[in-house]
Formats: structure tokens, C-alpha cells, sequence
């Protein structure tokens, strides 16, 4: 007899993914915390070593968010450790951020949501003018994001306390609450929300934590 049961929806991972995006920074948070700044940035160099590791052990791949932010994390790192300044470390998000929505809006002018290649097509059913749509909302998201790093990483104006803590918690929890305020427009592009839609879904979502 033929198998009737519906094929299942393959997993995306998004729990594990969102934790291996907040995972080093929260490292890097407690490592601050209990070791300066200097130690912080060695321990998040490692942890986001391991967190490539876990994610091609675990899921088989590395999202190209997750080696880019490594990548950063490892080249801006060495330099704070060099120098003994941990003002390299602040430069990286505003880097990652202004690189992501450089791509993105050169995607929109060529008519390419590369949104959807990053994501390696988390959302299901999403139309093309959908995923454009994405894609130009996170890339006005990621403009705001650099500038905002910039101002908060000023020594004029936040000390570097200030800066960590809302990079750890302040960006962690705008990004998925901009990604679920993303969600009513998807749907109307035709998203698929299948069974459920939760943090599985908006944790493939986030921009990189690191």
C-alpha cells in the first residue's frame, strides 16, 4: 500500500541557529563581566570557533551570516588583543551590518532578494516580490543598525558597559521582534505557515549576533 502521509517539512534549525548567534555574545558578555575586556574578546574569538563547529556537526552546514561574523569576530578580535584596545571589537558590528545592507540593496537593484539565498529559503512558499520586500526591509534595518552601533560605541557618549549591554540584549531582542513584525506582510506573499510558525522561523531570521 502507497504512503499517504504527508512529506514531512524539513527542519530549519532555527532554535539552534538563533543560539549559535547569541551564544559567543553572551560569552563575550560574561567573560567582559568576570575578565576585562581584553580576556572577553579571546573567549568570544573561541566560542565562535565552536559555534561553526556545532552548526556544520549539527546542521550539516554553516550559514554564510554565521562565517562571515566569524570571520569578523576572529580579524577584529586579534586586533583589540594586539593593541589592548577594545574599541576594534565595537568597529565590527557596524561593519558586518553596513556589509549586509550594501548586499542587500544591490540585490534590490538588480532585482535579486538575496535575502533568500542567506536564509536559504526559510520561508516557504514566499513569493519572489515577497522575499524583495524582505529584503528591503532588513536592508533599511541593517542601515539603522550601524548607525546606531556607532553612536553607542562613542566614548563620548556610552562607555563601553553601555555599548555591550545592548548589543547582547537590546539587538538580540529588536532583531526578533523586527523579523516577527515582518511576519502579516510574508503572509500576504504567500507564505506557508504549515503546522506552526515559532521561534524556529524567526530565529532563521535574526542578523548576525556576533
Amino acid at each position: 500500500m502507497a504512503d499517504t502521509k504527508p512529506a514531512q517539512r524539513p527542519g530549519h534549525g532555527g532554535t539552534l541557529s538563533l543560539a549559535l548567534d547569541f551564544g559567543p555574545l553572551l560569552v563575550f558578555f560574561l567573560g567582559y563581566k568576570f575578565a576585562g575586556a581584553i580576556m572577553g574578546t579571546a573567549v568570544f574569538m573561541a566560542a565562535i570557533v565552536a559555534a561553526v563547529l556545532v552548526s556544520k556537526w549539527k546542521l550539516g552546514r554553516v550559514s554564510p551570516m554565521l562565517w562571515l561574523s566569524a570571520l569578523l569576530v576572529l580579524f577584529f578580535g586579534s586586533l583589540t588583543i594586539y593593541f589592548h584596545d577594545p574599541v576594534f571589537i565595537q568597529k565590527k558590528p557596524t561593519f558586518i551590518y553596513s556589509f549586509f545592507a550594501i548586499m542587500l540593496f544591490a540585490g534590490l537593484f538588480r532585482g535579486k532578494p538575496l535575502l533568500k539565498y542567506l536564509l536559504q529559503a526559510a520561508y516557504d512558499g514566499l513569493t519572489h516580490e515577497g522575499w524583495m520586500k524582505l529584503s528591503r526591509n532588513w536592508a533599511i534595518f541593517f542601515v539603522f543598525m550601524a548607525i546606531g552601533n556607532e553612536i553607542l560605541r562613542n566614548p563620548d557618549w556610552f562607555s563601553f558597559d553601555t555599548w555591550l549591554a545592548v548589543k547582547v540584549w537590546g539587538v538580540t531582542i529588536v532583531s526578533i521582534l523586527f523579523a516577527a513584525a515582518n511576519i502579516p506582510m510574508l503572509m500576504r506573499h504567500g507564505l506557508n505557515i504549515g503546522e506552526k510558525l515559532d521561534s524556529d522561523e524567526i530565529g532563521e531570521t535574526t542578523p548576525p549576533q556576533g
